[in-house]
C-alpha cells in the first residue's frame, strides 16, 4: 500500500490560541531566542544608564565648574598693582575667567546633548527589542503550541493501542469495532502524522525566526555603534575643546614678558619709587628750617690747644675744636665731624659766669665751671682753671676779644649757666632768622673764624694786651690770686 500524501496543516477541534505554553525555557529552541533578546534588553538599559550618568556628571561638573570661577575674584584685590592692559596678569586673569565660564557652557552643552541625541538612540533600540521578544513570543507560541497539543494526542492513541492490544489478547480477539487494534493503529498513524507536519511546520517558522534574529542583532548592534559614535563625537570635541581652553591659559601666561609688570609698576608709581639713576643725597642737598638762625653761628670757632689737668697734665697740651656761641658758651669738641658720630660738647664754659685772663703771647687762661653733663653733675662742678694755647698771638687776641665780649667783670664770684641768665644780650651781625636753606658740609677750621659783635670794640677790656699777669677786671682777692697763678 502506497504511503499517503503528507497532509497539509490544519486547525483541529482541539488547537486553542489561549492555551499558556512555558515560552521562556532555554532548552528549547524559541525559549532560548527569547533569553537572548532579554540579554540584549539588559545590554541596552546598562547603556541606557551609562549616558544617563554620564550627562549627570557633567550637569555637575558645570556646577563644579562656576564654583571654581568664584574662586577667580573680579577685580583682583589690589588691582592697581597690575598693569590693566592686555599682556599682563590682569589679563590673563580674564583670560582664566572666559575660559573657566566657557568650561561650564561646555558641560551644560555635553549634557544636553547627551541627553537629547545619545539617550534617545539607546532608548528607542530598547523599544525595539521589547517589540521583537513579544514578535517571537507571539509567533512561535503558536507553532509550539500545536506540536504540543499533536504530540499529546499521538500520545493518548499510543497508549490506547496498548491497551486495546492487551484487551485483545486476554479476551481471545473478543474487541468491539471501535476499539479494535487495527483502527487504533490506524488512528495513532494519523495522529503521528499531524504531529510530524506540525513540528516540520514549526521547524521552519523558527528557522525563519532565526534568520531573522541574525539579522535583527546586527541591526542592534549597527545602533549601539551610532549611539556610542555619538557619544564618542561630543566626549572628544568636548575634550578638544578643553584641551585648547587650557592651551589658551597656559600660551596666554607664557606670553606675558618678565618684566612687562614691573615696567608698568614703576612707571605708575616713579613719583614714589627710588630713581635708580638719580644721584645720591649729600649734605650739600639738605636744608632744614633754622639751619641758618643768627644763634646757630658761632662768632669764632677753630682748633685751640688746652693745657690737661689733674693727673693728665702731665701730658701738656691737647688739641681740640672749639666755638663761642651767640649763646655765650665756649663749647670745645674732639674734633669738627659731625658726621661719624653725635657731636657732644667734651667741656661746655658759660661765658659770663666766667673770668678770662690776659693774653700772653700765644696763651690765655679762663676760669668757670663745666657746664656739660647733667643738672646735678653742673650743680657739683667746681670753679677750675682752663688754659689755652692758640697757634698764633693773632689767633690767641681774636679768641679772647670774643671771649672777653662775654666774661664777667664784675667783683662776684662765677655762679652757675642756670643762676646767671639775665645779662644784656649781645648783638652781633649775624644774619636773619632763616627757616629753610642748604646745608654745608661742616669746615674743619685750623683757624679761627670769626663774627666779631658790634658790641666787642666797646666791650673790649683795657688790659686784654700785655703780659699773662696783668690785672683782670675784677679786683676781689680770688682773682688777684688766680692772676698771680
Amino acid at each position: 500500500m502506497a504511503a499517503p500524501p503528507l497532509p497539509t496543516r490544519a486547525k483541529t477541534a482541539n488547537d486553542s490560541d489561549d492555551d499558556v505554553v512555558t515560552e521562556g525555557d532555554p532548552s528549547s529552541t524559541a525559549g532560548l531566542l527569547i533569553e537572548r533578546l532579554q540579554a540584549w534588553k539588559h545590554m541596552c538599559g546598562y547603556l541606557e544608564n551609562y549616558v544617563s550618568a554620564v550627562a549627570k556628571e557633567q550637569a555637575g561638573r558645570a556646577k563644579d565648574q562656576e564654583k571654581v570661577l568664584k574662586t577667580l575674584s573680579s577685580p583682583l584685590r589690589e588691582a592697581h598693582h597690575f598693569d590693566s592692559a592686555l599682556g599682563g596678569v590682569a589679563g590673563l586673569f580674564e583670560n582664566l575667567r572666559a575660559n573657566t565660564q566657557a568650561q561650564i557652557n561646555l558641560y551644560t552643552e555635553t549634557s544636553k546633548n547627551l541627553t537629547a541625541s545619545v539617550l534617545p538612540i539607546l532608548e528607542r533600540l530598547h523599544a525595539e527589542i521589547k517589540n521583537k521578544n513579544k514578535e517571537i513570543s507571539n509567533g512561535t507560541g503558536k507553532g509550539t503550541k500545536a506540536v504540543e497539543s499533536a504530540r499529546s494526542h499521538s500520545q493518548k492513541h499510543i497508549e490506547l493501542l496498548g491497551q486495546q492490544a492487551a484487551h485483545f489478547d486476554s479476551t481471545g480477539g473478543k474487541v468491539s469495532a471501535q476499539h479494535d487494534p487495527y483502527v487504533v493503529r490506524r488512528g495513532t498513524l494519523f495522529r503521528l502524522n499531524k504531529q510530524l507536519l506540525e513540528e516540520n511546520n514549526n521547524r521552519q517558522d523558527l528557522i525563519v525566526v532565526q534568520n531573522a534574529f541574525a539579522k535583527f542583532e546586527s541591526h542592534v548592534v549597527q545602533t549601539v555603534q551610532t549611539a556610542l559614535n555619538s557619544y564618542n563625537q561630543f566626549m572628544s570635541g568636548q575634550a578638544d575643546r578643553q584641551k585648547a581652553m587650557f592651551g589658551d591659559i597656559a600660551s596666554t601666561a607664557s606670553n606675558i614678558p618678565l618684566d612687562f609688570e614691573w615696567n608698568g609698576f614703576t612707571k605708575r608709581n616713579q613719583h614714589i619709587l627710588v630713581n635708580p639713576n638719580a644721584p645720591p643725597r649729600t649734605m650739600d642737598s639738605v636744608s632744614f628750617p633754622n639751619e641758618k638762625h643768627r644763634s646757630t653761628k658761632p662768632l669764632i670757632e677753630g682748633t685751640l690747644e688746652r693745657k690737661s689737668r689733674g693727673m693728665g697734665a702731665l701730658k701738656g697740651y691737647s688739641t681740640g675744636y672749639y666755638a663761642v656761641t651767640p649763646a655765650g658758651y665756649l663749647h670745645e669738641y674732639k674734633d669738627n665731624d659731625n658726621f661719624q658720630k653725635d657731636p657732644s660738647p667734651e667741656h661746655s664754659l658759660y661765658l659770663p659766669d666766667c673770668i678770662i685772663g690776659a693774653v700772653d703771647g700765644q696763651k690765655f687762661t679762663i676760669k668757670g665751671k663745666d657746664s656739660s653733663g647733667s643738672k646735678l653733675g653742673q650743680k657739683m662742678a667746681i670753679t677750675s682753671d682752663f688754659q689755652f694755647k692758640a697757634h698764633t698771638n693773632s689767633d690767641a687776641q681774636q679768641w679772647h676779644s670774643i671771649i672777653a665780649s662775654f666774661a664777667n667783670s664784675s667783683n662776684s664770684l662765677p655762679t652757675s649757666p642756670t643762676e646767671s641768665r639775665n645779662i644784656t644780650p649781645i648783638t652781633t651781625r649775624l644774619e636773619e632768622d632763616q627757616t629753610q636753606g642748604v646745608t654745608s658740609g661742616p669746615t674743619s677750621a685750623t683757624t679761627p673764624k670769626t663774627a666779631q659783635p658790634t658790641s666787642a670794640a666797646s666791650a673790649a677790656t683795657p688790659s686784654s694786651a700785655g703780659a699773662f699777669n696783668p690785672a683782670f677786671r675784677s679786683n676781689s682777692s680770688e682773682d688777684r690770686k688766680f692772676a698771680g697763678k
